[in-house]
């Protein structure tokens, strides 16, 4: 009997261990991707610790306060699978676009954030690619968790929205549209800025 529960607690050992490492293996395997979602990521990655100025090309609804103000994108942390872009508004430093590769995208939130770095009300709404998009071109229809979110906030219309995101050679672009709605700001990536400071809710040793 003591023979069979030694074998026995030895098989559970074996099993115990194995289990562990191939968890272990799999939270340190680094996420794949399509070539198209690679090649966007990369792309956008390559101009790392870079920041750049850019200006509002369409806009069909006002009162989004961007008129007369600097426009500022920094890309101030990447990784191998996070992309941490600030986007300043003027002396506003509230937003925060991340790009996550996920395994089975790649997705883009927004971070919003108060001066004193607590999240606001309306945050981390976004959406996930797809499709393969292309190496240039990305689409993030809003997900699930935003829908949600806009209704909850009083802007059930939003529930439609789809970013997009372009980058070229020279240009990079964010653009929001839904029905009856465009936004874009076209950002110039041949002219690099001085870096403003964190965002609202980050540190400059982050």
């Amino acid at each position: 009997m003591k023979a069979k529960t030694n074998i026995l607690t030895l098989i559970l050992s074996s099993s115990i261990f194995y289990f562990a490492n191939v968890a272990t293996a799999a939270s340190e395997a680094p996420l794949v991707s399509i070539d198209t979602h690679n090649s966007f990521f990369n792309s956008i990655k390559a101009h790392c610790d870079k920041a750049f100025q850019g200006q509002v090309t369409i806009d069909n609804a006002s009162g989004d306060g961007f008129a007369n103000k600097d426009l500022i994108m920094h890309i101030r942390k990447c990784s191998d699978e996070k992309l941490e872009i600030p986007f300043h508004v003027g002396d506003d430093a509230s937003r925060t676009w991340i790009i996550t590769k996920t395994g089975s995208g790649l997705s883009l939130k927004h971070d919003h954030r108060h001066r004193d770095g607590s999240h606001d009300e309306s945050t981390m709404y976004g959406g996930h690619t797809i499709d393969a998009g292309w190496a240039q071109v990305q689409s993030f229809p809003a997900d699930e968790y935003s829908k949600q979110l806009f209704v909850n906030t009083g802007i059930p219309q939003s529930a439609g929205n789809t970013w997009q995101m372009f980058i070229y050679p020279e240009k990079f672009t964010y653009r929001l549209i839904r029905q009856g709605r465009e936004f874009r700001v076209d950002f110039d990536l041949s002219a690099p800025v001085t870096p403003p400071v964190a965002s609202w809710g980050y540190s400059d040793e982050q």
